[in-house]
């Protein structure tokens, strides 16, 4: 049985258009009228069994009513003074902040309310089991990769490094250039490349986390693959209900993952698979 869908909202030409439309209540009420009742970050540490090195995470999340919307930072970075210029404010305000992750998660937070994770929204749930973090990571890097419309031996730039998603992209037959801001090396003693856009050219596809939006790198591998007609994925715990609204637009599929995330929690969970040619996307 096929799900409907409703037409979706046109895609958005860039994430400034993006931002002036949600303003502009191309996509529902102003947010102006809508504040922010809870402000928390998230943050972890973890070495999953059976790999030599491990990471740190944390998030900015926010409350609107029953949606929750995301950001990551780089951890430490985020003043404690953030959180608190964003609980009671109003998420036009906060999309106007002075630091990048506040605008993003707002952003999020005010499209996760309106346009929740749904399939008439676009949305195509892919289940992930319970089980160990490692388990659980291998199970979303599975439905990560599998979004990347490339043959095998086709090149992939990975910019976000981890090191499960390098694991499913190796068992489609992929090869893949690793890039990752903190540099270093992948379990597998790859070196990590630091600058993504001086890769993109010798590249035939991209997959890239949701942290560019948070450090201001996503328009550049928007246009990139617009431009070159460049299958890019993005994997997003960092604005999920940001990202589906450029599909067809630069960005050809979409693995969003809403707070809470995979890691904090030992029992299954959705993530929310979207692609462009879907039914309904917005186009």
């Amino acid at each position: 049985m096929t799900t409907p869908t409703t037409q979706l909202p046109a895609a958005a030409a860039s994430y400034d258009d993006l931002v002036a439309r949600v303003l502009g209540g191309d996509f529902g009420p102003d947010p102006r009228t809508q504040r922010v009742a809870v402000a928390f970050s998230t943050r972890q540490a973890v070495r999953h069994e059976s790999r030599s090195s491990g990471y740190r995470n944390e998030v900015l999340s926010l409350r609107l009513a029953g949606a929750v919307g995301s950001c990551a930072v780089e951890p430490g970075e985020l003043p404690d003074a953030a959180i608190e210029d964003c609980v009671g404010a109003d998420l036009a305000r906060l999309m106007a902040h002075e630091l990048r992750p506040v605008q993003v998660a707002a952003l999020d937070t005010y499209l996760m309310h309106v346009l929740p994770h749904t399939p008439a929204n676009g949305a195509r749930p892919w289940s992930l089991p319970a089980g160990s973090s490692l388990r659980k990571s291998r199970a979303r890097a599975r439905a990560v990769a599998g979004l990347v419309d490339a043959d095998p031996g086709a090149r992939v730039l990975v910019v976000g490094v981890v090191n499960s998603l390098l694991e499913a992209l190796r068992a489609r037959g992929l090869s893949y250039v690793p890039c990752d801001l903190k540099g270093g090396t992948t379990e597998w003693g790859e070196p990590v490349r630091t600058d993504a856009l001086a890769e993109l050219a010798h590249c035939d596809a991209v997959l890239a986390s949701g942290m560019t939006l948070g450090n201001g790198s996503f328009e550049a591998l928007r246009e990139h693959a617009l431009r070159h007609g460049k299958p890019l994925v993005m994997f997003a715990q960092t604005g999920s209900a940001v990202l589906p609204r450029f599909l067809g637009s630069g960005v050809s599929a979409v693995c969003a993952e809403p707070y809470p995330f995979f890691w904090l929690d030992g029992g299954p969970g959705t993530l929310h698979r979207y692609r462009a040619d879907a039914p309904g996307a917005a186009r």
